[in-house]
């Protein structure tokens, strides 16, 4: 199963780059939240896919999942949303002072 979501993971960082060597900026923004779901399915991935009892529940160390991967990833959840929703308020601050998202016209942009 891990070969398989490893696949996954490297399309899913291919699509990613694809969309972040685009010109617009929302497709940039996109392109940073897909490869940060990537990133997230590869923290589980390395971890190992495993099933198991929670941690509290018996005394046996290999009877249960590690949590702490699990713990990681919510955590660069909440991290993921913050710098979206700044780089969406960026990039509507852009739009409303420059008129445009594309990034090879605000290339030589200059402020009034």
């Amino acid at each position: 199963m891990e070969i398989v979501m490893s696949v996954v993971i490297g399309v899913i960082f291919a699509v990613a780059v694809y969309l972040m060597l685009q010109n617009n900026i929302i497709r940039v923004l996109v392109g940073t939240l897909i490869l940060s779901h990537s990133v997230h399915l590869m923290l589980l991935t390395m971890a190992g896919l495993q099933t198991g009892a929670p941690p509290l529940q018996f005394l046996d160390a290999a009877a249960y999942t590690d949590p702490l991967p699990q713990a990681m990833i919510l955590t660069a959840i909440v991290i993921n949303f913050g710098v979206t929703a700044f780089m969406l308020a960026l990039a509507y601050r852009t739009y409303q002072d420059h008129g445009t998202l594309d990034l090879s016209a605000l290339k030589g942009a200059k402020d009034e």
